[in-house]
């Protein structure tokens, strides 16, 4: 592979990652450039997960250090979403994604206007929501999410944010945190699927990944310093992007 393949995963790396940890979609970015590259489908679902581990890893650590929010904050929100990771990751080195991303696209659209309907719900969040431990309806709502997360990934950031601001009531920037720390956790287990499965390629795996971190890292302080108001208006953006690929727009009409 020639030397200029290895630069342009960085830089794919990099805007992935200022993505998915701001919004989210950005590993349609990195899958879509890693099957260029000549991975098959599986293995550059598996590989992506290297990067994105990475990336969350520098994510969670730099929200924390900002003290944006706390581990007990998102432990029980994540545990249904390592259970649905797994089972999704299992599905995933086996089943065709194309009719789910159809479906997912259609979510999306419709996931951009109760964004834009309910401003203030994303930006000042909902106390009356948040609990010290999930409701069973919050269980069943975030297994899926960990579902879909494992079997795919690209696109779990929009439904991980929905499901913290609407469904547990935190604001956008400390959901960007809680959902950082909810995909570390449950990329682990999802991770480890594709291991046994011999389908990641450790070398560009571990490349895209150099570039996921300094994304995050990137994203990380935008999202504090710049605030939930702003993060709103990046979210908005991407889910139109993200929409449009999954239901297949830009290759009717011949851009990609």
């Amino acid at each position: 592979m020639e030397w200029y393949y290895y630069v342009l995963v960085v830089l794919v790396g990099v805007f992935a990652g200022f993505l998915n940890t701001l919004a989210g979609s950005g590993s349609i970015i990195s899958l879509s450039l890693l099957m260029f590259m000549g991975l098959p489908a599986n293995v550059a679902n598996g590989t992506n997960r290297i990067a994105i581990l990475l990336q969350n890893m520098v994510g969670v650590s730099s929200f924390k250090k900002q003290k944006v929010f706390s581990f007990k904050e998102g432990i029980w929100l994540a545990l249904p979403a390592i259970v649905g990771s797994v089972i999704g990751a299992s599905l995933a080195v086996e089943i065709n994604e194309a009719m789910m991303e159809k479906t997912i696209g259609a979510l999306l659209i419709f996931l951009f206007f109760i964004v834009l309907y309910k401003p203030d719900a994303w930006v000042k969040g909902q106390a009356g929501l948040i609990r010290s431990k999930p409701s069973i309806v919050q269980v069943i709502i975030f297994f899926f999410i960990g579902l879909y997360g494992g079997f795919i990934q690209a696109g779990v950031g929009f439904f991980l944010l929905s499901g913290l601001v609407l469904g547990a009531g935190f604001d956008l920037v400390k959901a960007n945190a809680i959902k950082a720390f909810i995909i570390l956790l449950y990329t682990i287990f999802a991770l480890g699927i594709f291991i046994m499965n011999d389908q990641i390629d450790y070398k560009i795996g571990f490349i895209l990944a150099a570039g996921n971190m300094i994304g995050a890292y990137i994203a990380a302080n935008f999202a504090v310093s710049l605030g939930a108001k702003f993060v709103r208006y990046i979210l908005l953006a991407v889910i139109i992007f993200a929409s449009l690929k999954f239901l297949g727009v830009y290759e009717m009409l011949g851009l990609i």
